[in-house]
């Protein structure tokens, strides 16, 4: 099969799911003009890393999985099960790798551990508490079986976290995600290498802006002295959150206020599940053979994500406008 890296969001979203989905299907892939529109065009470090991971893990032939290779050619062989380490280096995402992993590691013969060494904490990608407390709460509703331990929190440029996901053979079962009946905000704020005040005045904006807002919630505080410097603070409720981290010049009362926007927004429409949520579902419901959710807004990689997923499994997924301004994804 051959594939266009560039269709849709044109991002490392496409490879992540496309290895991960042929590892399960058996299925040999090609992936052409990965991640063409960006300023810096193939493969980075942490794509790199995910693939050559992934290939170790279910023995895999591959060519072209090197930096800045715009293409390459996946022929999966069997999931293993048994224990792994892997530096993904400096801050590169470990929630963005596990995305790459996880839709296949549950096809292994038996239980994957997996000691993971990078970034908890960086942008452009979910957070670990995001991952544990939304990602894998909605995924265990659908069967999923996975753990995932925090070691040490990772901020970019530094990196250095680390993570354990211990994953078990699991089947998939059909799992609506229709309504939000969350009653309260959960959430961490969390510090390493400054003062112990950043993480309580994150935690404390936060509270007051949702409490202002009609909603209650509870955040805790994690203060650390990681050699890795930062800060960040990771809300939910139900399967809609909202992440903001900490930088040089932004204050502390500042980054909860801006989390807490975020989860406002997602959750004022009533959608089942928030626009990053979304994406990430769409392979397990393909593999589960069904399935719906509600969501604000049906983003890019969403759409990537379907046309991905479409190209492996025999399902066809359906986007529809309801009465409320909500969207509707369904199997």
């Amino acid at each position: 099969m051959k594939l266009d890296g560039s269709y849709g969001e044109g991002g490392g979203q496409i490879l992540r799911t496309a290895v991960a989905l042929s590892a399960v299907t058996g299925k040999h892939v090609e992936i052409e003009n990965i991640r063409k529109g960006r300023p810096k065009p193939g493969l980075s470090a942490q794509h790199v890393k995910a693939v050559e991971e992934l290939a170790r893990i279910c023995g895999a032939q591959v060519s072209g999985c090197r930096l800045q290779s715009t293409r390459i050619s996946f022929t999966p062989g069997k999931i293993n099960s048994g224990n792994y380490d892997v530096d993904i280096g400096t801050a590169g995402s470990i929630s963005l790798f596990l995305q790459c992993l996880m839709p296949a590691l549950m096809h292994a013969d038996g239980a994957i551990r997996i000691k993971i060494t990078g970034g908890t904490d960086v942008r452009w990608s979910p957070s670990i508490d995001y991952m544990r407390f939304i990602t894998l709460v909605a995924l265990g509703k659908m069967e999923y079986k996975c753990e995932i331990s925090l070691i040490k929190r990772g901020y970019h440029p530094r990196g250095g976290g680390c993570v354990e996901a211990i994953i078990t053979p699991s089947n998939l079962k059909i799992m609506n995600f229709d309504s939000n009946k969350c009653t309260i905000i959960e959430g961490i704020s969390h510090s390493s290498g400054l003062p112990s005040h950043v993480a309580q005045r994150q935690a404390d904006s936060a509270q007051k802006h949702l409490n202002d807002q009609g909603y209650n919630s509870k955040i805790s505080t994690e203060v650390n002295d990681h050699p890795s410097t930062g800060s960040g603070i990771t809300l939910w409720c139900g399967a809609v959150g909202g992440i903001a981290l900490g930088k040089p010049g932004l204050k502390a009362e500042k980054v909860g206020a801006i989390a807490a926007e975020v989860l406002l927004n997602e959750l004022r429409p009533g959608a089942g599940v928030d626009e990053y949520l979304a994406d990430q579902l769409i392979p397990y419901m393909g593999l589960a053979g069904g399935g719906s959710f509600t969501t604000r807004i049906i983003s890019m990689h969403t759409k990537t994500n379907i046309w991905v997923t479409e190209q492996f499994l025999p399902v066809k997924f359906k986007i529809g406008k309801i009465e409320n301004g909500l969207f509707k994804v369904w199997i």
